[in-house]
This record gives structure tokens, sequence and C-alpha cells, in this order.
């Protein structure tokens, strides 16, 4: 008997230190390389289910690129213009911090207030945060309403 519970002991202790140590850099691993916004939704702050509003990038705006390098860095490259005819109209730089634990996301540009962000999906193809900042009541129930932004590769 006391070899069967030594025996599960040292399985059970295996097994837990068998978990990926390393989740934080697999999620900046997924989290690098360019993004484009494909959505944006104001969501019902009452029951973060109802959809009040939606929208998708048109014209110059389908070519702005979110930035991310596993070293911290971060870029917003936006674009203006008529039509096909769109050129960089500027570029913003800075760095973020991500928590694999909480899914926060901060993200500082330089000369910028830092912006908060919680990942809610995260995978190689798509990237959906819900802003934490500046939201306001959209539907006036007295409760304010959140921002929810998806990104595609």
């Amino acid at each position: 008997m006391k070899k069967k519970l030594l025996l599960f002991a040292f399985s059970a202790i295996a097994l837990t230190s068998c978990e990926d140590d390393d989740m934080q850099g697999y999620e900046m691993d997924m989290l690098k390389g360019d993004w484009k916004v494909s959505k944006t939704e104001i969501i019902s702050g009452k029951d973060n289910k109802t959809v009040l509003s939606s929208g998708t990038p048109a014209g110059c705006d389908e070519k702005n690129t979110l930035h991310f390098r596993t070293d911290y860095y971060t870029s917003y490259t936006y674009y203006s213009g008529v039509g096909a005819d769109c050129q960089i109209a500027g570029k913003n730089e800075g760095t973020f911090n991500y928590s694999e634990e909480t899914k926060d996301l901060t993200i500082h540009f330089d000369g910028e207030d830092p912006e908060n962000y919680r990942v809610v999906i995260l995978s190689n193809t798509e990237l959906r945060v819900m802003q934490l900042f500046g939201n306001v009541d959209v539907n006036g129930d007295a409760v304010n309403d959140i921002n929810y932004v998806t990104f595609k590769r």
C-alpha cells in the first residue's frame, strides 16, 4: 500500500512539473507579427452580450497595421488616401506588456498614455481584445458599454 501511495505521489509531482512553464513565450510567439482590424464592436456593459454597434474598416483603414515583436516593441502604422491611392499617414511606436495569467495587454506608444486591454481570443490567426479605458454608456442604461476590437493576420 505504501508503495502505491508513494508511486501515486511521485506521479502527481511528475505530471504537475510537465506543465508548459513557458506559456508566456508561447503566447508571445502567437502575438508577434502584423495584425489588421477586421471588426470593431460596442457591447452592452450590462450583459456583455448584446451588440450595440459593429463596424468593419473600409478604404485605406483596411491597411492599418498593428505590429508586435517578442522584445516588447509595438507599432501602429496607419494609412490615408482616396480610393486605391493609400499612403502611410503616420506610425506610432512604443512598447507593450502582456500577462498570460490575467490576459492583460498594455500598449504604451511614445508620447501617449498607456492603453489597457484584456485579450479575449489569441490564436495564430485572430486577436480579439476588450478595451479597458475610455468606455462610455452608449445606450443610456447608466452602465458603461465595452469596446471590442478583432484583428486578423
